[in-house]
């Protein structure tokens, strides 16, 4: 199984989310991560999701269908060019000594990771990252007691300055293929 990572731009509409996951089910495609946020445009959500598919045809065949649903205004596959990718956890560990409040808080410094609470009982650490380095932080915490792992999963843009936005606000081709944009009036 290959893992994607696809970007829709949807109109900001209650139901939107629910045709999107429901025509993935139907295709028989396992959603890794799913997030959904605002855009620079209030009226328009960004869907981001990693998926997993088991060859290039059932991924185009799902985006095909994708952008064919009423509220999809953009379907792109990120994996098609360089992306950059990062998701956000945040790991409750038990540290109800300060020896091991030490112990944790060296090994937040190691990755990087923000201290955003402490109790007497527990510390809860922060960590932005990609998903091999969030790992690593995990298995160096195996020893520890894991009380809640929470996080967001993988949100991805492509590098460089084009955007998922970019052809939407390109002039668009006449379906004749004519070139003329007004019609047939010169």
């Amino acid at each position: 199984m290959k893992w994607q990572h696809m970007a829709l731009l949807v109109n900001n509409r209650p139901g939107v989310l629910s045709h999107v996951a429901g025509l993935i089910a139907r295709r028989n495609i396992n959603i890794e991560c799913l997030n959904v946020g605002y855009t620079e445009i209030p009226e328009i959500s960004r869907i981001n999701l990693v998926v997993g598919v088991e060859s290039r045809f059932q991924l185009d065949q799902a985006i095909h269908q994708l952008s064919h649903l009423i509220d999809v205004i953009k379907v792109v596959n990120l994996d098609d060019a360089p992306l950059v990718s990062c998701e956000l956890t945040m790991i409750k560990v038990s540290a109800p000594t300060p020896q091991i409040r030490e112990e944790l808080t060296n090994i937040a410094s190691l990755f990087h990771a923000k201290i955003v609470d402490v109790h007497p009982a527990s510390l809860i650490l922060r960590l932005t990252g990609r998903q091999d380095h969030i790992q690593a932080l995990r298995q160096m915490l195996q020893n520890y007691t894991i009380l809640e792992i929470a996080t967001t999963g993988q949100i991805a843009l492509g590098r460089g300055p084009q955007t998922v936005k970019d052809s939407l606000l390109a002039p668009q081709e006449p379906a004749d293929g004519t070139g003329d944009t007004e019609g047939g009036r010169p």
